[in-house]
């Protein structure tokens, strides 16, 4: 069991039976009575989120996921497979359990796929990929003075802001946390 001093964003709680990533804490102070935690908790298994009031006094069960180190193979339909790096064995995760991590997975990307009771539930990725842009509008002499930027939609189907100097076929890094653009890495 953890306390409510113990909580922190990423963390996951078992709740009513459910497996539930912490996405967003607040300390709430009122001017009488108790404090209050309101937690804004995503389904692991569901991937919708919820936000739900606690007393500061409560206490969570603290789900214990495993971690193995998969390789991501390809994607059929709405499974995503990955290959378990010791033993070959090959297992799906459908997108409601990859969430945002869909737009940021390419072939042969090896990760931290994390189980609980031998279920997968999701993924650990690594804070930066680099992906190929598809498609990018031109950048036009004399726009760099102000430091512009341009959309730009990456072979995951992710579209982010770019500078105007990035053109379509080139590599980028991308941070998977913020969504934002890092660096060009080549062509």
């Amino acid at each position: 069991m953890i306390s409510v001093g113990e909580l922190r964003k990423g963390i996951t709680i078992e709740l009513n039976g459910e497996l539930y990533q912490i996405i967003d804490f607040q300390h709430i102070k009122m001017g009488r009575g108790s404090a209050q935690i309101r937690l804004r908790l995503r389904d692991i298994r569901g991937g919708h989120t919820i936000e739900r009031t606690f007393q500061a006094t409560e206490k969570f069960a603290r789900a214990r996921l495993d971690f193995r180190k998969m390789q991501y193979l390809y994607r059929d339909g709405d499974f995503y497979y990955f290959m378990d790096e010791e033993n070959y064995e090959q297992m799906p995760l459908n997108s409601s359990q990859l969430g945002d991590a869909t737009n940021y997975l390419k072939e042969d990307i090896s990760l931290e796929v994390s189980s609980y009771k031998g279920e997968l539930v999701g993924v650990e990725l690594p804070i930066t990929v680099e992906l190929e842009v598809t498609d990018t509008g031109p950048g036009f002499k004399g726009d760099t003075a102000t430091g512009g930027t341009k959309p730009a939609t990456l072979k995951t189907g992710l579209t982010i802001r770019v500078p105007l100097f990035v053109n379509k076929g080139d590599i980028i890094k991308v941070n998977t946390r913020t969504g934002s653009y890092l660096e060009r890495v080549g062509r």
